[in-house]
């Protein structure tokens, strides 16, 4: 079992083309760990943004009787993929792991793949 830091160090290493990698709670929008990132890409603020994007989306599936569950939410930008995975293990309810990626050198399959890996090894 990985705890936080040690999920995102290995989200960054293991993953090829990761800018930077969040693990947010989603109630409150907060970053509970970061890594990477830099002046380009400030992961706190990416934290607290896209905290907004999981809670519209929940939203949504609950207004249209969706009885089925989020695994990832993939945003495409010119040069990144920003990967939101929401986490369902031991106690990790109301949390999400947030991976952006440079879109020329990550591949985006073997990416999601990782991230799922790492999210089943994760201990919160």
């Amino acid at each position: 079992m990985a705890n936080a830091e040690t999920a995102l160090k290995e989200a960054m290493t293991a993953i090829d083309g990761a800018v930077g990698a969040a693990l947010v709670d989603y109630t409150s929008g907060m970053a509970l760990g970061t890594v990477g990132g830099g002046k380009d890409l400030d992961l706190t603020v990416a934290a607290a943004g896209n905290t907004d994007v999981v809670r519209a989306k929940v939203r949504t599936m609950e207004m249209l009787g969706l009885q089925d569950e989020i695994e990832d939410i993939l945003i495409t930008l010119g040069g990144q993929y920003h990967l939101i995975r929401l986490l369902k293990g031991r106690g990790t309810s109301g949390l999400f792991l947030y991976l952006a990626l440079d879109k020329g050198r990550a591949n985006l399959a073997m990416a999601r793949h990782q991230l799922r890996r790492i999210e089943a090894d994760l201990d919160v």
